[in-house]
């Protein structure tokens, strides 16, 4: 498989790994912050910063992600550095990519939305980081309604999506039909059967014994299928078709047979394709009229309109799905995905984190009707936490920042440990069970003060305490400021302890 490479590509793939652990810091709450809204987040600060801070607590669960970041296109944006020279760019993307593939569920997919300025180099990055093998399409949008007439080039009428899975889990969804497509069933017999339409009997794929004379009992003349094409069905069954009125003879029962494809009989969805008209979900014009509606003057210029991501989520996820977008913009992925009922996280790095984002979903709290609102029926409810990344779990010299808590460290160091998300709450030292070993914290107090005999130091009384509260029979992995018990004693009692903050590990 071929790879890119660039100026800094050593250091770009070894991003991800060295940018340290920051805390999550809670600004402010919106409306209804609890049960399934517990997990909405609006989160101010670099989106490579913030990814790392949501591992520990998120890794494997987001199930569908979309991201629409910067095109490179030397345009000159207002609330993006968007002259990145392509080797910059790419270096800003795949540490971005490696821990976006990191927080996706294994029966997830990721969405990329890009021009043709990017989307080429893009899509071979994305090789490398989720796997070629990972790819599923390149679904082209038709992003403009008319041509620049005015162009003395080639102008362009569409963006590409990438779209890739994390493994071979995905389950994807079909699309409702709409009434458009059900217009088309525009026959009915009255014969109880419902509404048809007419289709093709003849199929490519040749066989012999499907290649037979179809005589219309109207005319008795006999009916071939085309050349190097044969009948759908056998002779037999196609005798019960007939028999049992499922073919059309054409206008006044003369001409040749055609199968009623009956409205009852078909999938109750759409299969997705990768050409997506305007049409259907929207355009350049009608995304910038729903910003409009939300800032006036201060609108981006390049938003996306909600049809386009309603397309993508009613894909991607079902209710309660997680969602995530770590170039959130203007807000428009958070305010769809809370209106369809999902989860969602959203991170912006600059100030219109609260003068557009913020703002928008307070709005659609409150019930607002742009956008996706009448076809979803949205009234509004629900809620999220708006949130700044703070500071680094650990400062220069490798000592734990003073405004990290019990249950920051706690959910940091389980998932070091066992590789898998932490909980969104620890109230005991006992972090949880892995494998048959159980993973103790004593920090910050959580036996009640901190003396030694308090808890954050492992005493006799205070592994007494432990063992009597949450007893195990097995090996356990024991946090601690330090410990008054030997070596000896510690393997005798299948004790691996680990001192804050020696044994911390800093990326």
């Amino acid at each position: 498989m071929p790879f890119l490479d660039w100026v800094n590509k050593r250091q770009a793939t070894r991003s991800a790994q060295d940018v340290p652990y920051h805390l999550l810091r809670q600004v402010s709450a919106h409306g209804d912050t609890t049960g399934a809204y517990a997990d909405n987040l609006l989160v101010q600060g670099d989106n490579l910063l913030a990814l790392k801070a949501l591992l520990p607590f998120y890794r494997g669960q987001i199930k569908c992600i979309f991201i629409d970041p910067p095109y490179n296109t030397q345009s000159a944006f207002e609330h993006y550095d968007d002259r990145l020279e392509h080797s910059q760019w790419l270096s800003m993307m795949y540490p971005r990519l490696a821990l976006l593939r990191e927080l996706l569920a294994e029966n997830g997919s990721i969405w990329v939305t890009l021009d043709d300025n990017e989307a080429h180099y893009c899509k071979v990055l994305m090789d490398e980081v989720f796997g070629r093998q990972n790819f599923l399409r390149n679904v082209v949008w038709q992003k403009k309604y008319t041509v620049a007439s005015d162009s003395t080039g080639i102008p362009d009428s569409h963006d590409h999506i990438l779209v890739y899975r994390r493994g071979q889990k995905l389950t994807r969804n079909l699309l409702p039909r709409t009434d458009k497509q059900n217009s088309l069933y525009k026959y009915d017999d009255q014969d109880g059967r419902g509404p048809w339409r007419t289709d093709n009997l003849s199929v490519k794929s040749y066989s012999a014994d499907y290649d037979y004379p179809i005589i219309n009992p109207n005319t008795g003349i006999a009916y071939r299928p085309p050349s190097g094409r044969c009948w759908q069905t056998s002779a037999v069954r196609m005798h019960d078709l007939i028999k049992n009125n499922f073919i059309y003879w054409g206008k006044g029962g003369k001409g040749a047979p055609q199968l009623k494809r009956y409205l009852h009989a078909v999938q109750q969805g759409i299969v997705p394709n990768s050409w997506w008209p305007h049409e259907e979900v929207g355009h350049n014009d009608e995304s910038r009229k729903e910003q409009k509606i939300f800032f006036g003057n201060l609108a981006f210029s390049t938003p996306k309109p909600e049809r386009l991501l309603s397309r993508i989520i009613e894909i991607a996820t079902n209710p309660n799905d997680l969602v995530l977008d770590s170039f959130l913009g203007s807000g428009t992925t958070a305010a769809v995905a809370h209106k369809m009922g999902r989860r969602y996280i959203g991170i912006e790095m600059g100030e219109h984190a609260q003068t557009h984002c913020l703002p928008r979903l307070q709005k659609v709290l409150e019930g607002e009707q742009g956008g996706i609102s009448a076809q979803v029926g949205w009234q509004g409810g629900g809620g999220f936490r708006f949130c700044k990344v703070g500071s680094a779990v650990f400062d220069a010299f490798g000592a734990i920042h003073p405004d990290v808590k019990f249950n920051a460290l706690a959910a940091y160091l389980w998932h070091f440990e066992t590789g898998t998300p932490g909980k969104a709450r620890y109230e005991k030292p006992r972090l949880g069970m892995h494998q048959g070993t159980a993973y103790y914290l004593l920090f910050n107090g959580i036996l009640g003060d901190r003396r030694p005999e308090g808890g954050n130091v492992l005493t006799l009384a205070v592994l007494q305490m432990i063992e009597e509260a949450m007893p195990h029979a097995g090996p356990k992995v024991i946090y601690g400021e330090t410990t008054s018990l030997g070596p000896a004693r510690l393997a005798r009692l299948g004790i691996s302890f680990k001192q804050i903050p020696y044994d911390l590990p800093l990326r």
